[in-house]
């Protein structure tokens, strides 16, 4: 009789608990900040959360060009190009812009599906940006093709640009004094200003035959030195702004992103893959066509 009212007990106990246990599962997810908890001060010397543009989830594509500097035609809009620069540009068939050519023509390396590269990563398709720091280093991982890159916070020194890659100095672990190969993200390394703002400069990238700078056929060197500042303005919001300093490029620095507004989203968003893919573009010309190959649309 005992062992009955034991194990009825335990019975009853499992039921209560899976119970429980069901409801919390099933607890409102927690939101974004709103009202005066989204515009309380910003954490100090933190700016992660899930980003994402204040003009929403298209308001980065760029398809353009850069944001603060559209491909447009307009002569506010025109690049300090040096002359290797300009031939460059005039070498690159792009698909947007103001010289944008037919499909057949055009010769980007995303169709190849090679990696964007840094800095067009934060100029194409630049939606929900999720940033994680540690004490350490910041990491920024992208919607766009899952690709993630790290900035280190931990003091040491930006590396010196050699030929083919950079020298890592002082802070660098092992390979001090090395010599390490380019990266389609470079190298980073971010120090925090004030309490609210990080500057962020980048070097070491890939040499221009790799990546182009945006959609509209821009180019890129692997001399270039990138400074991003991202300024926490408040718990809800950042202001990320970006300059280049291309000297075999461009005759000057210039600015290319001016404090782009973004919005902290709800922590519990679950962020969608966006990819490229050679086969589901094999996939897509067989059921639509591809003037470059001279199959007809369908």
């Amino acid at each position: 009789m005992k062992r009955h009212i034991v194990c009825s007990l335990l019975l009853l106990v499992g039921l209560v608990s899976g119970r429980l246990t069901g409801q919390q599962a099933a607890r409102p997810l927690a939101s974004a900040p709103s009202g005066e908890a989204k515009t309380a001060p910003a954490p100090r010397h933190n700016v992660s959360g899930t980003w994402t543009p204040a003009s929403g989830p298209g308001g980065a594509i760029q398809a353009g060009g850069v944001a603060a500097m559209p491909n447009d035609g307009k002569p506010e809009h025109q690049l300090p190009y040096t002359s290797y620069g300009l031939e460059l540009y005039r070498s690159h068939k792009a698909l947007e812009g103001n010289d944008a050519v037919k499909p057949a023509f055009f010769n980007d390396p995303r169709d190849r599906c090679e990696p964007l590269g840094f800095p067009r990563m934060n100029h194409y398709n630049l939606r929900q940006t999720q940033i994680l720091q540690d004490p350490f280093k910041v990491a920024f991982m992208y919607e766009y093709d899952r690709r993630y890159r790290v900035v280190w916070t931990d003091g040491r020194e930006l590396p010196t640009l050699v030929e083919g890659g950079v020298r890592l100095g002082k802070g660098w672990g092992p390979d001090t004094g090395h010599v390490r190969e380019q990266r389609f993200y470079g190298y980073s390394v971010g120090k925090w200003v004030d309490d609210t703002t990080l500057v962020i400069q980048t070097v070491g990238t890939m040499p221009e035959d790799k990546v182009w700078l945006d959609s509209t056929g821009r180019p890129i060197s692997d001399q270039v030195k990138v400074t991003e500042t991202l300024h926490r303005v408040d718990r809800g919001h950042l202001e990320w702004t970006e300059m280049i300093d291309d000297p075999k490029v461009y005759t000057k620095p210039w600015v290319t992103m001016d404090k782009v507004p973004m919005i902290l989203a709800d922590p519990y968003t679950d962020v969608m893959e966006m990819y490229c893919s050679p086969s589901e573009m094999q996939k897509y010309y067989e059921l639509y066509g591809n003037d470059a190959s001279g199959v007809e649309s369908k």
